[in-house]
């Protein structure tokens, strides 16, 4: 029973490969500030709707162009009650900053990172990451389908719990994408309708026979003058 248990729960490298398939899967065909905001309300609806933020839990979320120039940021919880428990602490922007300096420096989400490490045993610097960075999940890169060399942008979001802030950015990328290529695919459909309306062969007008018979008399008198 154990036995079988244990092989349910998928290894880290199991979990980085899955992670390194999510980054060649989902990418981009265009990424504008509109996107970006778009893509982090949706972050932030969804979190919302959440059983974590029912209990309590908060999020920060950040978007950044991989220059560094802020596109969306939000706190989803307050960083206090009276009562002195807070749902978000000082030290979350910090956090989901050094995820995203990860993605800037790796070209790979966070949470594959660390899996990667876990899996083989080495540390960030072992793996050529510079800096005191804290590598958590949630940090996902945001790639073009057309530009292979880096990443354009970073999302991110932090509530310190590495796997499902990963699942939550991957999930809501996933399914913006599918909304883009649903409404796409609707706009080439119609595009090829009207094409194919506009290319449709002209009505052919007849032409009257009295008008050709005259035509062809005005010919043979001028052949026959001559």
């Amino acid at each position: 029973m154990f036995t079988s248990f244990h092989a349910m729960i998928p290894s880290d490298a199991e979990l980085a490969s899955q992670a390194l398939t999510e980054e060649g899967n989902y990418r981009f065909p265009s990424f504008s500030a509109s996107d970006a905001v778009t893509l982090g309300l949706s972050l932030r609806k969804r979190f919302r709707a959440s059983s974590r933020h029912s209990k309590g839990k908060g999020l920060v979320i950040s978007i950044q162009t991989i220059a560094g120039h802020t596109l969306f940021a939000c706190t989803v919880g307050d960083l206090g009650h009276p009562a002195g428990v807070g749902d978000v602490s000082l030290d979350s922007w910090t956090s989901v900053d050094s995820m995203v300096g990860v993605v800037r420096q790796t070209g790979h989400s966070s949470y594959y990172v660390e899996k990667s490490m876990s899996a083989m045993g080495k540390s960030a610097k072992q793996l050529g990451i510079q800096g005191d960075h804290i590598i958590h999940g949630g940090a996902f890169p945001i790639w073009l389908d057309n530009a292979h060399c880096c990443p354009i942008a970073v999302v991110a979001c932090y509530s310190g719990s590495t796997q499902e802030d990963h699942h939550l950015v991957v999930t809501t990328v996933r399914d913006y994408l599918h909304k883009i290529n649903k409404s796409e695919g609707a706009r080439m459909s119609a595009s090829s309708v009207l094409g194919t309306e506009m290319h449709a062969p002209l009505p052919s007008v007849p032409i009257r026979e009295s008008t050709v018979s005259s035509y062809q008399r005005v010919e043979v008198r001028q052949f026959t003058s001559e």
